[in-house]
């Protein structure tokens, strides 16, 4: 009950959250507003909301900013901060590339707020790093959430690129790099944001952007992050170059090791930033938490000296990228550029490579590239044991969520028969993941289907082996209208194969246990005889099957079927060459008992009847 109560406090508090805000803005008639996830851009000023879009049920972050919150600040603050942060967004919306933010829909102001639809994303970086400013109640996901040191690395190097991008392809200098601006998407990425203080170069040959410097009359809010900007953006600044940026990523390392905290720490104060730009001289000594290996090339990045930093072609090349884990992500990005061998190749390597990495990078960096890859029937053999893999690492819960619906659809494909295979020979792994219901819908399907796989005989006796450990599942009309009729016909087949012919007996012997006597008596018991197979190993297991009916206390084996159906069936067996002594003795020792049962079931019938018949004289 208390989990209810919370529950429904946290959902009015959505709802109460919005209701002010929201109904009168443009993005609400095409997206449904969801619950309350992060906060981003300068102060965290923007909520970050999940949700979707009406029409088309794709998923999407929808970035709120309230207007109500900036009532703290001067009329003049307040107004240039709606400015600054609407062509930041607007300039977002006009930039295309896999390390920038995607914006679905732009901008849209209403009396209350601004609003606008982007890519789903889990939250910013500054909320990862432990700055929870704008967000309450505090999402499950973010509590004592840690980057792992792979994410780090692929996040920086993907932040590089973006870089790369804006300084080259753009012309633009972001001059705002901290973790306010990086936003993390759905599967784990980096993602330039915060286009608030950008500028641009009119001249294409020119390696100078025009800036203009901190203002002691402005807000802090209205203005770059001061904890973050190169000493060259000091007092009289006129031009400066693509080190402005790389200077704040040399600050953003350090502060992801440092739990979101700045080398510099200048409090919004641009008198500060001004003594500490004139006196900068030396490098930052002191990096706890920053690896050694970078250590060098961070001081480099956070060099006085504009020249003296590394670009960003250079940075992406140190050898501390050079990761496995790193390489391995890079490879599923550029998955689409490759060709089936290749591919091919890859992926019966990534199982090795699988354990070096977090759970969580798994599940939404790894899964969602492998399941763009599931399209292509011919390739689903090679990427389906990387799935089933971490399927086996992660949690049910997790199971259920992230993987088990890639799985779906794999389950319906028929060729090639290599994925049937793959699958049966998995099965405890699904049967012990995928719930109840589940298995009914999708995974009895595709066994009904491997029965049937008459081309190959190793994916229906794997099939075969399996169904007995989830008959429980199976409700009885599936069971005996579904399932036990496919059994017969591959055990009754003239063409098929002995061991076949001999794994389906013995799954009805254990599956006995899960139907009725009349199911037997109707069905199983008089299609022994019709076995077109004398073999020795067929005929043991046709008697193991009479053995587990004869003795199992819920079915047994009336006299009468005994008298004229089965010791007739099991006699001429005993003279069959190609039996064994031990085979021939089980056997006799068969046919014995079973007479036995008829001789005492009958006599005893038969000294019933002459005591009532003497009673009655």
């Amino acid at each position: 009950m208390d989990m209810l109560n919370k529950l429904k406090s946290t959902v009015s508090t959505t709802v109460s959250q919005l209701s002010g805000v929201l109904p009168g803005n443009p993005v609400t008639r095409e997206y449904e507003v969801g619950k309350l996830i992060g906060s981003a851009g300068p102060d965290l000023l923007w909520k970050i909301f999940s949700g979707f879009k009406k029409s088309t049920k794709q998923e999407a972050s929808i970035f709120v900013l309230e207007k109500k919150l900036l009532e703290k600040y001067s009329k003049k603050d307040k107004d240039q901060l709606v400015e600054v942060l609407r062509r930041g967004v607007a300039q977002l919306t006009r930039l295309r590339h896999p390390q920038i933010l995607t914006v679905q829909h732009p901008v849209e102001e209403s009396r209350e707020s601004l609003a606008f639809a982007t890519e789903p994303v889990f939250a910013s970086l500054a909320n990862v790093l432990g700055c929870h400013e704008n967000i309450s109640p505090l999402p499950q996901q973010l509590r004592d959430y840690k980057l792992f040191e792979v994410e780090i690395k692929y996040g920086l190097q993907q932040l590089i690129e973006g870089l790369i991008f804006l300084h080259n392809d753009v012309k633009l200098l972001h001059c705002n790099i901290c973790p306010e601006s990086i936003v993390i998407n759905q599967q784990g990425a980096f993602k330039i944001f915060g286009f608030d203080f950008c500028t641009s170069s009119q001249d294409a040959t020119s390696k100078l952007w025009p800036v203009r410097e901190p203002d002691p009359e402005l807000s802090p809010v209205s203005q770059s992050n001061l904890d973050y900007l190169a000493p060259e953006l000091g007092p009289n600044a006129i031009g400066c170059g693509a080190s402005v940026d790389m200077y704040s990523l040399g600050c953003l390392i350090v502060s992801i090791y440092q739990n979101g905290k700045s080398p510099w720490q200048m409090d919004g104060d641009v008198e500060s930033f001004y003594r500490h730009a004139a006196s900068h001289t030396q490098t930052l000594q002191r990096m706890e938490g920053v690896p050694p290996e970078l250590v060098d090339h961070v001081r480099s990045l956070l060099h006085p000296t504009p020249e003296q930093r590394l670009d960003a072609h250079q940075l992406v090349k140190i050898s501390w990228f050079d990761d496995v884990g790193v390489k391995t992500l890079n490879y599923l990005d550029s998955l689409f550029q490759w060709d089936n061998l290749q591919k091919s190749q890859f992926f019966k390597g990534l199982p090795q490579i699988l354990p070096r990495l977090p759970e969580r990078v798994c599940l939404h960096r790894v899964m969602p590239c492998l399941a763009k890859e599931f399209v292509n029937p011919s390739m689903v053999p090679f990427i389906l044991p990387c799935a089933l893999h971490i399927a086996q690492e992660a949690s049910k819960e997790n199971y259920v969520a992230h993987i088990l619906p890639h799985l779906r659809p794999v389950m319906k494909i028929q060729e090639p028969v290599q994925i049937l295979l793959i699958f049966m020979q998995r099965m405890e792994l699904l049967l012990q993941k995928t719930p109840a219901d589940d298995v009914k819908s999708d995974v009895l399907p595709m066994i009904y289907r491997a029965l049937e796989a008459e081309a190959a005989p190793q994916i229906q006796e794997l099939c075969l082996s399996v169904i007995p450990s989830f008959a429980s599942l199976i409700d009885y009309p599936a069971m005996k209208n579904a399932l036990m009729p496919r059994i017969k016909k591959l055990c009754l087949l003239p063409s098929g194969q002995l061991s076949v012919r001999v794994n389906c007996l013995i799954c009805i012997g254990k599956l006995l246990d899960n139907v009725d006597k009349w199911l037997v008596l109707d069905d199983i018991l008089p299609m022994l005889p019709a076995i077109p197979s004398r073999d020795p190993a067929v005929v043991m297991a046709i008697l193991g099957v009479y053995k587990i009916a004869l003795e199992h206390p819920r079915l047994g084996i009336p006299k009468e079927v005994i008298a004229t159906q089965i010791v007739p069936f099991l006699f001429p067996l005993l003279v069959e060459p190609g039996l064994s002594l031990t085979q021939f003795r089980a056997l006799v020792a068969m046919v014995k008992e079973m007479l036995a049962k008829v001789e005492e079931e009958q006599k005893t019938k038969l000294e019933s009847v002459a005591a009532l018949q003497d009673e009655q004289r």
